[in-house]
């Protein structure tokens, strides 16, 4: 017996807000995801939030209408059950509770407001354990517009999750505390102390990104120094060359040297050079919490 179910996953983040709509295929094999549609909402609620403490009328405007279309867009696909989560912009605007209330009254849409290492948590159930090999250790980051996401793993064992609020939105803006970076240093040199050989598994879309312009295959390992290129390639082109010349959006354009600067802080202090990039994160989490937290089915 075979059968097929539709979820979906919404991420609410600092710098844009995502659908995912995914069916997973279960037989008595197991169970594979096939990705049905992904769309990418460039709101960028961390701009209002970390400069003004809360979401401005114009973007909680344009937060409530992408939920509108989430929610038909779902609906039209016929999908069984979904989650909606909000990161770090959401869990510091001031407004936060107010504007969930709104969206769930004109688009019927929970939204959860969750913390950094639940969403670590979360973005673990893409099963990246599943390329961990149990004699290694591995640093995995993921690099948001407000916070970045740190969690260390001894073979496939989560040894350590941390979130930090060092994001590009805030870099951006100027409004990282130097008492972060400091945090992040200190906890990322302690957790991994008397570790040999550390490799980094890392997300986000910047790093995404990166892995496109330097060309690599699919879980094709990429290095320090490659990223380094890349950067000094980047810092040589305007911003407003960059879109055309490496194929970003605007959104993109201005936030990816500042994520390259946590990316590459990260790997310096945890002394790695060999950086796996599996093009996962929140929203595939989502999907695969959806389906682990279903009833069995029997085949």
């Amino acid at each position: 017996m075979n059968k097929a179910v539709k979820y979906g996953s919404i991420d609410i983040g600092s710098n844009a807000i995502r659908l995912l709509i995914s069916t997973a295929h279960f037989s008595s094999e197991g169970v594979f995801f096939k990705k049905n549609s992904l769309i990418r909402v460039p709101i960028r609620l961390g701009q209002d939030v970390f400069t003004k403490g809360k979401i401005g009328s114009k973007n909680q405007k344009r937060m409530i209408q992408a939920m509108i279309a989430y929610r038909n867009l779902m609906d039209a696909h016929g999908v069984e059950d979904y989650l909606a989560c909000a990161t770090s912009a959401m869990r510091d605007a001031e407004n936060s509770k107010q504007l969930l209330k709104e969206i769930k009254q004109k688009a019927n849409i929970n939204i959860e407001i969750i913390s950094g290492r639940k969403e670590a948590e979360i973005i673990f159930q893409t099963h990246i354990e599943q390329l961990l090999d149990h004699d290694k250790a591995y640093l995995y980051i993921d690099v948001g517009g407000g916070s970045t996401e740190l969690s260390f793993f001894n073979g496939k064992v989560l040894v350590a999750s941390q979130s930090f609020n060092v994001g590009t939105i805030r870099l951006l803006n100027n409004i990282v505390e130097k008492e972060q970076w400091e945090l992040m240093e200190v906890w990322i040199k302690e957790t991994i102390r008397d570790t040999p050989h550390v490799k980094a598994i890392a997300s986000g879309g910047n790093i995404n990104r990166v892995y496109k312009i330097i060309g690599k295959k699919k879980l094709e390992v990429i290095y320090f120094d490659e990223i380094l290129d890349v950067k000094e390639k980047i810092m040589e082109t305007p911003e407003e060359k960059r879109q055309q010349k490496f194929n970003m959006n605007p959104d993109r354009a201005d936030v990816i040297l500042p994520s390259l600067s946590i990316y590459l802080n990260v790997f310096k202090w945890a002394m790695v050079d060999e950086i796996y990039v599996p093009k996962v994160g929140l929203s595939d989490g989502l999907i695969r919490k959806l389906y682990a937290d279903s009833l069995p089915y029997t085949f």
